[in-house]
């Protein structure tokens, strides 16, 4: 009887709490605690042992040691809080998050990784998110870490303004922050010219539409302008004689869908051509290749935005509650120019397959199947054709998720 008393006691405190609550301002923390540990039967560049990156590969034989090695991270591992409340302007949200995965100068290390920090009131929107030329919803269900190759994924630091933010249509135009990495490298490391340093006067302009069916799914359509400068830092005197400096126009464009197939499948479908835009890519090398030009002493060799392409086409597919897959396929292509190095990244491929299994509510064990291929630009001397090399991984991974969401009290 006691306790019959006393849980209709806590039950009315709940409710009362509820309804005292204002589910207009909430605050969340969340993130999840993951462990990946795996085989890699080839060799990959030891800063990136624990995700599959074509552009990582060796680029002549043995250029990362021997093949055959065990690995373990946790460099997934999430820690974020965002929030949100409602203001005349409309709408107040904020998100902070990163997770472990060191990159740029910290490649390889478990260390703290910024992600989003961004903020949105209304139609507009500041710092650190997603790149308005990408669809996020395009990333499959996977474990790896670093995801497809030809698809767009790139964070990048912004200013961004969204007229039509209606349920079946979005729009959304930015200034983003030009010339850096998709992996946070040095920023004049996207442009080929030995002894030049870029120069970004202005910033990048991105964009995308979204059309949202009621059940089959979206299309979305993106684009990218940019322009790309860089000036030679030669002394005088080599000034007098040669001078490297120049610019260049670099441009894209982004169809992409997810498409509901009943209730177990979704197809995952994204192509992307530009030029210059390599940055923009999940996994691609530099933006500005050389390129001869003969015939002209003061500059004999010109820096050329390297036309790019990207596909992907991943489906998931949910078995049921606990069980879910992902297979699929990614390719990255690179037009090189003439003056490039026959070592050179000319294309790459992304081959991955899983069994996610879901024992309890925010617990996940899964194994993957990642294969990934790299062709060179052509064949060095001596050798009959281009340089290429694979790596197969086996992946297992164990996450545990959480979140808690605290809602303000009603005054």
């Amino acid at each position: 009887m006691k306790f019959t008393f006393i849980l209709m006691i806590l039950c009315w405190i709940s409710t009362t709490r509820a309804q005292e609550a204002d589910s207009s301002k909430w605050f969340e923390v969340y993130g999840f605690a993951q462990t990946d540990m795996g085989y890699n039967f080839n060799q990959v560049n030891q800063q990136w042992y624990d995700v599959m990156r074509p552009s990582k590969l060796p680029s002549y034989k043995n250029e990362f040691g021997t093949d055959g090695n065990f690995y373990f991270s946790v460099r997934q591992t999430r820690f974020g809080v965002k929030g949100s409340m409602q203001t005349k302007w409309g709408a107040f949200k904020t998100v902070f998050d990163f997770d472990m995965f060191g990159v740029g100068a910290n490649a390889g290390q478990t260390t703290i990784r910024l992600r989003h920090a961004y903020g949105q009131l209304g139609h507009f929107g500041a710092g650190q998110t997603e790149s308005a030329f990408m669809d996020l919803d395009v990333f499959p269900n996977t474990l790896e870490y670093w995801g497809p190759c030809g698809m767009l994924f790139f964070r990048n630091v912004q200013v961004r303004y969204m007229p039509i933010m209606k349920e079946h249509h979005f729009l959304v135009f930015a200034l983003e922050m030009p010339g850096a990495s998709g992996d946070q490298g040095v920023y004049s490391d996207r442009v080929e010219l030995t002894g030049v340093k870029s120069h970004y006067p202005f910033p990048d302009i991105t964009g995308h539409y979204r059309y949202t069916g009621k059940k089959w799914g979206y299309i979305q359509l993106g684009g990218v302008a940019r322009y790309i400068g860089w000036k030679d830092q030669g002394d005088q005197a080599h000034l007098d004689t040669m001078n490297l400096s120049g610019s260049a126009i670099g441009w894209g464009i982004s169809l992409s869908s997810g498409i509901n197939i009943g209730k177990v499948v979704v197809l995952h479908l994204q192509g992307i051509y530009g030029a210059g835009v390599e940055n923009y890519f999940n996994d691609a090398p530099v933006d500005i290749g050389i390129k001869n030009n003969p015939g002209d002493k003061t500059k004999p060799i010109v820096g050329v935005a390297l036309p790019d392409l990207g596909l992907v086409a991943f489906v998931d597919l949910n078995w049921s509650k606990k069980f879910t897959s992902s297979v699929g396929w990614s390719n990255t292509t690179i037009t090189n120019s003439d003056g490039q190095k026959p070592d050179a990244y000319h294309l790459g491929h992304f081959v991955e397959a899983n069994l996610l299994y879901y024992p309890w509510q925010n617990v996940m064990v899964g194994v993957e199947f990642q294969w990934i291929y790299r062709q060179n630009y052509m064949a060095a001397a001596g050798e009959s054709s281009a340089y290429t090399s694979q790596a197969t991984k086996i992946n297992l991974s164990f996450k545990y998720s959480f979140s808690k969401i605290f809602y303000a009290k009603k005054k």
